[in-house]
């Protein structure tokens, strides 16, 4: 797919432009025949603008967004209707390859030149760069995929005011801290926790001392070994490995992708550092980190922000999770990912937005619409209306480990839930194993 993706009808010249004219009307002629009783809306369509990373290091979390786009496109093919009216509508995604200055572009370019209507971003990223400037030209911003508190104080916002028109919806990192911390209480171990972060947003939210993993651990009685942050571009673990194979830290936590951690991995064990646990945020969302690592993946644990075992269903198809992972490895041939509930979800609130707006082309309608959401979707309840944090609705989240699957599984792992301690009502699959019983 190309950098940005467009609907149908996209043809430019003074022939393109009488062509257009004429499709345009043959296709209100049409659809007043198709949807008799309503009027389709004269206007302009509504322009939606998604930011993701389709290449770079966070690919794996825009992996199933063209999937997403072309269903989302079939749905919408006929539009939307809105209080009696039809709406057309336009989707232009862009790709900010992973770059935080190509963040910076690709929005300002969906403000500033395709003056979208609605902006939703699954990058996590891109939210800040995003958000200032949907918050500074009043445009409506949904986002998702990065820890609230990454999302609210990366740009000075406060828990009592928000933001004016950027929205975000995702757990926070003290609620990772929470779950990591029930599933070790599981296990024996020394209590000693060696620490690693990206540098950026939601490392930084996570390594944050009053608010993220350090005072969490400090609080659940567990010694911190702190090797700091590093670059996404980093490729020499050996002083982290050192630091925490000298205090013994039995635990290894942190944030870093699945690409940082199997070169941290491979120099942890050339150097004969071998933790009970290995509980690393956003490095074990996707099947291919496990596969990687091959039988070593065994028993590595990670936050979990949505399974197929989930108790939800979309909004928009009325899917199960099960039906909906189903549906994508089916259509695709690949195991489900946690990000795709997260996508689908994105696109559940944006279309929840417009369809709750008074007028979908009035951008403080929209606003006002996500504003007053309580939502049920496949990822659980998104709820603005009722959240004690301005702009944010958190998410569940609750504790898991990769183990081997059983022969005659289609893929060699399984992520089983170990922990649920700050949501009960999604179910428990087993305990948490020590990595030397899983060899």
């Amino acid at each position: 797919m190309t950098d940005t993706a467009r609907a149908p009808l996209s043809l430019s010249g003074s022939a393109a432009s009488v062509d257009l004219g004429r499709r345009r009307s043959m296709a209100l002629a049409a659809a007043a025949v198709a949807f008799p009783g309503f009027a389709l809306a004269q206007s302009r369509p509504i322009k939606i603008g998604y930011i993701t990373a389709l290449s770079g290091v966070r690919a794996p979390f825009g992996v199933a967004d063209e999937w997403h786009l072309a269903r989302m496109r079939d749905m919408l093919k006929n539009g939307l209707e809105i209080n009696g009216k039809r709406h057309a509508v336009e989707i232009v995604m862009k790709d900010n390859q992973s770059d935080p200055n190509r963040s910076q572009q690709v929005a300002s370019d969906l403000v500033l030149r395709d003056k979208v209507d609605l902006m939703l971003v699954q990058d996590g990223d891109a939210s800040a760069p995003a958000g200032q400037l949907c918050d500074v030209h009043g445009i409506p911003m949904i986002c998702t995929m990065a820890p609230w508190q990454a999302f609210l104080f990366s740009r000075n916002g406060t828990v009592e005011k928000g933001f004016p028109f950027s929205f975000t919806f995702f757990w926070g990192a003290d609620d990772v801290v929470k779950n990591f911390v029930s599933m070790w209480d599981s296990i024996k171990t020394n209590k000693t926790v060696g620490t690693l972060f990206i540098d950026n947003p939601p490392g930084q939210a996570f390594a944050d001392p009053q608010r993220g993993m350090p005072p969490g651990l400090r609080g659940a009685g567990y010694q911190e070994v702190p090797a700091g942050f590093f670059k996404i571009a980093t490729d020499d673990f050996s002083n982290q490995v050192a630091a925490f194979k000298a205090k013994n830290a039995q635990i290894a936590t942190g944030f870093m992708f699945e690409s940082n951690f199997a070169t941290f991995w491979k120099q942890a064990q050339q150097a004969g550092y071998r933790p009970e646990a290995c509980t690393m945020a956003a490095a074990f969302l996707f099947p291919s980190a496990l596969k990687a690592l091959g039988s070593a993946g065994n028993g590595m644990s990670t936050e979990v922000w949505w399974t197929p075992a989930f108790p939800f269903k979309s909004s928009l198809t009325g899917q199960s999770a099960r039906e909906f992972a189903a549906d994508w490895e089916k259509s695709t041939g690949n195991q489900w990912t946690q990000p795709l509930g997260y996508a689908h979800a994105l696109w559940e609130t944006g279309i929840a937005a417009l369809k709750g707006a008074a007028d979908p082309l009035d951008r403080k309608s929209v606003r006002d619409a996500i504003r007053g959401m309580s939502l049920d979707t496949i990822i659980g309840k998104v709820d603005f209306k009722n959240s004690p944090i301005k702009s944010v609705a958190k998410t569940a989240l609750v504790g898991g480990q990769w183990r081997r699957a059983a022969d005659g599984s289609r893929f060699p792992f399984e992520l089983q839930v170990v922990g649920n301690p700050t949501a009960r009502h999604i179910p428990v699959d087993g305990e948490l194993k020590l990595l030397s019983q899983l060899k």
